[in-house]
């Protein structure tokens, strides 16, 4: 069939190519309905990333944050109109030891190969999972949700038991979602979220307490971190962590920064500090994260919260207008994808 994937071509320039693709018998064709610009989308569109990068990546559909409904399945084991998140990690091999999203060898789109900014798109039937009693508009928010299940399954594996306050660091849509989920899986841990910006920090309603980076009263101490914070910030996030934290705790380091990021590896060596680092997500991931909405369905009220502006989206104008306010939103930007 010829499907018509909406790629940049280069910086703040999305066209329309039409590709033949195959359809096999492990394929499900899925249409969108709804997808989140992510900053690393930004990134690409806004032409911040190198341009060597950028040279061996674009043309490129943008966007690792969709959910569709099924169009067809030639074996029917999903019905048609069922709703489906997109797992955008594309493993090709298994390993008993390394996850899905570490492996060296497995594809991401948005990331390298196209992302969900397609008519329909063509999925692998163990890359999308059904959900239930959401809607589209916050399930959309799937995949940042299951960044944050992978990060805590990491951080159970190797923090230590003591776990009475727990730090976020940053204020935006990753420390946003990572606070509240951790406040609902450890509900006798103190949430305490450290940021920025005072006006983000209001919407952090369900933590017991937040701070301004520059105002951190003398005598505060957490048990574990959570770095939320990513590009230049990071830096000086990851170091305030280390001087905060008690010894041995560990630090979930989850922003993504392009240039190396310089730490205090002196006080990480004397307080033993274990760096965890966490990167994207499974399908497990995936799946932990449906299950959190199902069994919380008082959070969606709160998830729905970051969801700063939500465009209608009929042309590539419409793209071009998502992709230009999300600078200025304070958290997500989604759109109804309708092309």
């Amino acid at each position: 069939m010829i499907n018509c994937h909406y790629r940049l071509h280069s910086p703040k320039r999305i066209g329309i190519d039409f590709v033949e693709e195959q359809e096999t018998e492990n394929t499900v064709v899925v249409r969108p309905v709804y997808l989140s610009i992510c900053a690393a989308d930004e990134r690409y569109y806004q032409g911040k990333r190198d341009p060597k990068v950028l040279a061996k990546k674009l043309p490129m559909s943008l966007i690792h944050e969709a959910v569709g409904i099924v169009l067809k399945d030639p074996k029917g084991e999903f019905e048609v109109g069922t709703k489906v998140v997109m797992i955008p990690n594309t493993p090709i091999e298994h390993n008993e030891i390394i996850k899905e999203n570490y492996l060296r060898s497995s594809k991401f789109r948005a990331s390298g190969f196209d992302g969900f900014m397609q008519t329909v798109v063509m999925m692998d039937r163990d890359r999308i999972i059904p959900y239930h009693k959401v809607e589209d508009r916050i399930a959309v928010l799937l995949e940042l949700m299951s960044v944050t299940m992978n990060a805590i399954e990491h951080f159970n594996q190797y923090s230590h038991l003591k776990k009475q306050t727990l730090g976020i660091w940053g204020c935006g849509s990753v420390g946003y979602v990572t606070a509240l989920i951790l406040k609902k899986i450890f509900p006798n841990a103190r949430i305490v979220v450290f940021g920025t910006n005072l006006n983000k920090l209001h919407y952090f309603q369900f933590a017991d307490a937040t701070y301004l980076v520059n105002d951190v009263p003398e005598d505060l101490t957490v048990d574990h971190a959570f770095e939320c914070v990513g590009g230049t910030g990071a830096e000086s996030a990851i170091n305030q962590m280390i001087d905060i934290i008690n010894p041995q705790g560990s630090i979930a380091l989850m922003g993504v920064s392009e240039e190396l990021v310089g730490i205090n590896t002196r006080m990480v060596l004397e307080k033993g500090i274990t760096l965890l680092g966490n990167s994207r997500s499974s399908y497990e991931d995936f799946d932990a994260a449906i299950k959190f909405l199902e069994n919380y369905p008082e959070t969606h009220e709160y998830f729905e919260k970051i969801i700063s502006e939500e465009l209608v989206i009929h042309n590539i104008g419409d793209m071009t207008k998502a992709f230009d306010a999300d600078i200025t939103n304070d958290f997500k930007t989604i759109m109804k994808w309708e092309v």
